[in-house]
Formats: structure tokens, C-alpha cells, sequence
């Protein structure tokens, strides 16, 4: 299971805590690595999930490894709970969501996630449903400049929508990356990131619901969690790490009284207890060894009594 390097490992591990005989959910399968670590640090069961069918097929010497323990379910984080009702278990003591795209999936032209080197214009993590090709090519101008602007917060985004229609069909990762290097002009080219960057995020996020699925993944981890179950989270760009943080900052707030009815409660519950005030960030000597997790932040929280 080489090839991928888990962010934060340790202070992810300290924040789960995990103990013997507990019961884990690793949402983000991946490459393993953090279902690895939970299972090494405590004589423990964890659920590993990923939607992507080569994460699953390549962590069968995994589960081998740690047979009785280990359990792979091909499927959506936000569906946890109902992957952990088929291991016969109802609650957990700890989920990990690790988001984002996995270093095997940017390393593989052929999944069409990266423009670093050409492969088909795919981005689907489950490998079903419309890819990217399929939304650059069917779109209309509005929507597509849209999407670029909302899921890659891309202030050009009009100019590179009305780029793509005027050229599409676009069927590869280099024909869209120079499509929209074109379109922003030799002052992009000289900025840190590549001109690309911010559409072929947006269009991943939206190809894959991204953020829908998070945000349902919260909520399925607020259910699954019993009381003094860890969740930690790992945000890699700041339209996740927002909805991360404001999930946590609402569920943790204590109810307070209404100012019309001081009897009354709010209807929010405090599910959730902080762990830290804040983000956490990788060190500079794990960004040195690991330029890929300069843009990571952790949020974790342990879950409370109270019912979701």
C-alpha cells in the first residue's frame, strides 16, 4: 500500500484515541493508510469505505493482513451508517474523513484528474455516472462559468465557460488545461499554481457532488458516533474546510435561551464537544517531506450524549 502519504498522522491518531475493542470508521479508504494506523495503534474493527472500486480492490492484502478486523465496503461516507448496520454493529467510537483526492487517483493519467500529464477527461471517483467530459461538453455557458466560479472560486470563470464552448468538444486533460491556459493569457501562466488548477478542481467537485457528499457525511457521523466517540476531519481547500468548521461550530454551541421566550431552547442540539479551538495544520518539516499537505487543516471533535 505504497504510493500515498497520510497528512497529520500522528495528531490524527491523538485526536481519535483509538482503544481495544473499539469500533472504527475509516471514511476515506484511499490508500489505507490511516485504516493501517488505527489498526496497529489499538486491537481494534474498523470499517474502511471508499466510492472508488481500485481503492477497494487494492486494499484486499490489507484486510487480509488484519482479517476479523478489517472490513471494505465499496460505497459513500455519507451512507455509514447504513455499510456499518451490514457488519452488524450500529455505533462507532471514531470516524476519519480524509478529503479530497487520493494520491493514486492524481497519479493516474488514466482517471483524468490531473493535467500533468494527459489522460481522458473522466474525474469520477466511483468511475459511474457523467464524467467530466460528459459536463464540459453538455453545459451551457452559464452554467459551466458557474461552476468554475462556485467550486473552484475561479474570478475568471466567464472567460474560461465561454473558452471551453467555443472549442468543445474536449475529450482530454491536456486539451482542457491548454484550452484554459489560452484563455487567461500569458500573465496566468507566470502566477504559483497552473492557470488549470481552480477549473479542474471545480469541475471534480462538482462531477462528484463533493460537497454534498460531505455535507451528508457529517451528518451520518453525528449519528453513527456514540457518546464519547472522536470524529477528525481533514479539509484540504477552504470550500471544505468552511463546511467543516461551521458543522462543528454549530453542533458544539450549548443551547441558549430565546430572548422572546426564555423558557425556550434552541432547536440546535450540542452534539459535539471541540477538541481544539480551530484548524490544525501540518508542520513545516511534513510540508518539506510532503509538499501535498501545505494546504491541509484538521477540525476534530468528540460527540456528546445528546441524540443528533
Amino acid at each position: 500500500m505504497s504510493g500515498h502519504v497520510p497528512v497529520m498522522l500522528d495528531v490524527v491518531l491523538d485526536a481519535i484515541a483509538p482503544q481495544d475493542g473499539g469500533r472504527y470508521i475509516d471514511g476515506t479508504f484511499g490508500g489505507g493508510s490511516y485504516t493501517r494506523a488505527l489498526l496497529e495503534k489499538a486491537e481494534c474493527r474498523v470499517l474502511a469505505i471508499d466510492r472508488d472500486p481500485e481503492a477497494i480492490a487494492r486494499g484486499a492484502a490489507l484486510a487480509s493482513d488484519y482479517a476479523g478486523r478489517l472490513t471494505l465496503a465499496q460505497g459513500n461516507f455519507s451512507e455509514m451508517d447504513s455499510l456499518l448496520a451490514e457488519t452488524d454493529d450500529t455505533q462507532a467510537d471514531g470516524v476519519v474523513l480524509d478529503l479530497g483526492i487520493s494520491s493514486y487517483q492524481v497519479d493516474t493519467p488514466e482517471r483524468g484528474f490531473s493535467f500533468r500529464e494527459d489522460g481522458p477527461l473522466d474525474m469520477r471517483m466511483s468511475k459511474s455516472g457523467p464524467s467530466a467530459a460528459d459536463l464540459v461538453n453538455t453545459a451551457d455557458e452559464n452554467t459551466l462559468a458557474d461552476i468554475i466560479w462556485r467550486f473552484g472560486e475561479e474570478r475568471h470563470a466567464r472567460r474560461i465557460a465561454r473558452a471551453i464552448v467555443a472549442v468543445r468538444p474536449l475529450t482530454r486533460t491536456q486539451e482542457l488545461a491548454d484550452v484554459v491556459a489560452k484563455a487567461l493569457g500569458p500573465a496566468a501562466a507566470r502566477q504559483p499554481i497552473h492557470p488549470a488548477t481552480r477549473t479542474f478542481q471545480a469541475l471534480r467537485i462538482y462531477v462528484n457532488d463533493e460537497l454534498g457528499e460531505l455535507e451528508r457525511g457529517l451528518a451520518a457521523a453525528e449519528r453513527v458516533l456514540k457518546a464519547g466517540g472522536r470524529l477528525a476531519v481533514v479539509a484540504f481547500h477552504s470550500l471544505e474546510d468552511r463546511m467543516v468548521k461551521r458543522f462543528f461550530a454549530e453542533r458544539s454551541r450549548p443551547a441558549s435561551a430565546s430572548r422572546h421566550a426564555p423558557e425556550a431552547k434552541s432547536r440546535r442540539r450540542q452534539t459535539f464537544r471541540l477538541l481544539w479551538s480551530g484548524a490544525r495544520m501540518p508542520a513545516s518539516e511534513e510540508i518539506a517531506r510532503n509538499p501535498r499537505a501545505r494546504s491541509a487543516r484538521l477540525r476534530a471533535a468528540e460527540r456528546t450524549a445528546l441524540a443528533a
